[in-house]
């Protein structure tokens, strides 16, 4: 489909509309206030939109309400409070009221792997269209922001085809999130492009006048925001292919530090090598301990089997390798462990009984709390299954940690995870733990020696202060 609207902020065309409650701008409404919510709702408040939290969950809106982000992403906390004392933001369990407030309603609630398969569960994305459509009283747009499989848009027209009447002319479309933890703030604010999937031009003009609080602000700082305005299927497709080919070049450089390994090369320098070249780029080619978080693992498998059931599954199956390449990389950590305290492996994996491991990090990534299939926390369980003491530490994550995996030790420092420790793993790549004095901590563990899961220390630093080092895919 193409629409006759410009494709980038420098040449704003689109008509201005009349928000169907009357506003000057359109209210807005997210629905699910976990990170993605929450996060799109307090920035785009902050762009001078009035905007309404919505969640099932009571607790976690009485914080928002009193001014507390649930969970850690640099600056989200002064934003919310901000726009809290403004008045344009507040909180809400009450649908009707979010119903009659909004004129866009965007769908931010959770989609995670289904049990006992790899597609994804879409119970809460039904339950939160089927409740909204119950109550609207007028024209609105609801637009999908959650990652869900390609033909999701097509059946929540359906949903709202069944519980609201037609004269209402309720519409759909789609708007997908790109956001990174850690830099979430930026990527709603700055973001790199809007892609929005419409069938109709007030479909598109609304959410043109939803963004334009985004393309305002790019003026100002004379940057540009690509627009794309596309179908229902592109939209979803989006997401999921950056997370697929995101994972894909990951999952790629971790395949290359195998072969450094048996090869005797040094992946770290292989990547920068090849990251110069501008076909190929130098973001994603850090070798480690692989992907976790909650988007990328269920996202590619959810990939993989939405392309099955729409016959296009060999198109994908590439996808199976990246998983499992990714998770091997875990299992690499505890061979090196073994290998670095002198233990060897027998049938069941390496023994590493009456040794003791500090786990530096327990986040799947720094400047988050979030510990969700993080690849550290499955390498300290898997440390722990293997018999050695573990003491686990992470500047953000330990709370979440606890809550994860109550089976492990948790320290409340750096050092207190390492005192006396005969191993030391750094699995997440917080900058405390990449300016560690390797010094210092060798003055308090029994024995010097360290996994670095991220390839994030100085090796030559290290070993002058008399560690013994093991990178990945290094020699």
């Amino acid at each position: 489909m193409t629409i006759p609207y410009p494709t980038t902020v420098q040449t704003p065309a689109i008509p201005a509309l009349t928000p169907p409650s009357g506003a000057p701008r359109p209210r807005l409404t997210f629905l699910g206030t976990g990170y993605l919510g929450a996060t799109y709702a307090i920035c785009f408040a902050e762009l001078g939109y009035e905007v309404i939290g919505f969640d099932v969950d009571a607790e976690k809106i009485a914080r928002l309400a009193a001014g507390q982000v649930p969970f850690h992403e640099p600056g989200l906390d002064e934003l919310l409070r901000r726009n809290l004392a403004t008045g344009r933001l507040r909180f809400s369990t009450d649908m009707a009221e979010v119903a009659e407030f909004g004129d866009v309603h965007f769908i931010c609630v959770g989609t995670p792997q289904r049990p006992g398969g790899m597609g994804a569960d879409l119970s809460y994305v039904e339950s939160a269209v089927t409740e909204l459509s119950q109550h609207l009283t007028r024209k609105a747009l609801i637009v999908g922001k959650s990652t869900v499989p390609v033909g999701t848009a097509e059946w929540i027209e359906q949903l709202v085809e069944k519980h609201v009447p037609a004269e209402l002319g309720v519409e759909v479309a789609w708007s997908p999130e790109f956001l990174q933890e850690g830099f979430a703030v930026e990527d709603v604010l700055r973001p790199n492009r809007v892609v929005v999937g419409v069938r109709s031009d007030w479909a598109n003009g609304m959410l043109y006048a939803v963004h334009k609080g985004v393309f305002d602000l790019a003026v100002t700082e004379d940057r540009e925001v690509p627009l794309v305005v596309t179908d229902f299927a592109t939209a979803e497709l989006v997401k999921v292919a950056a997370n697929a080919f995101l994972a894909t070049k990951i999952s790629f450089i971790n395949a290359m530090a195998e072969v450094c390994e048996v090869a005797g090369g040094d992946v770290t320098q292989l990547a920068k090598a090849i990251g110069y070249d501008p076909r190929i780029g130098n973001r994603f080619l850090q070798a480690g301990i692989g992907f976790g978080g909650g988007c990328l693992p269920k996202d590619i498998r959810a990939f993989q089997a939405r392309a099955q059931e729409l016959g296009a599954g060999e198109a994908l199956r590439f996808l199976h390798e990246v998983d499992l390449i990714n998770q091997r990389r875990r299992a690499r950590v505890v061979h090196l462990a073994a290998e670095l305290l002198g233990r060897r492996s027998g049938p069941a994996g390496p023994d590493l009984s009456g040794t003791r491991v500090a786990v530096l990090g327990a986040t799947f990534k720094p400047n988050s709390d979030d510990v969700r299939d993080a690849p550290s926390l499955a390498v300290a369980v898997a440390l722990l299954k293997a018999g050695a003491q573990v003491r686990v530490f992470d500047p953000e994550g330990m709370a979440n940690a606890r809550r994860a995996h109550p089976e492990l030790t948790y320290a409340a420092g750096m050092a207190e995870a390492c005192q006396d420790a005969d191993l030391v793993c750094v699995l997440t790549e917080w900058t405390d733990f990449r300016n560690a004095d390797p010094v210092a901590l060798g003055e308090i563990v029994a024995g010097r020696r360290v996994v670095d899961g991220r390839n994030c220390l100085d090796p030559g630093m290290w070993t002058r202060a008399g560690w013994e080092y093991r990178g990945m895919g290094r020699p």
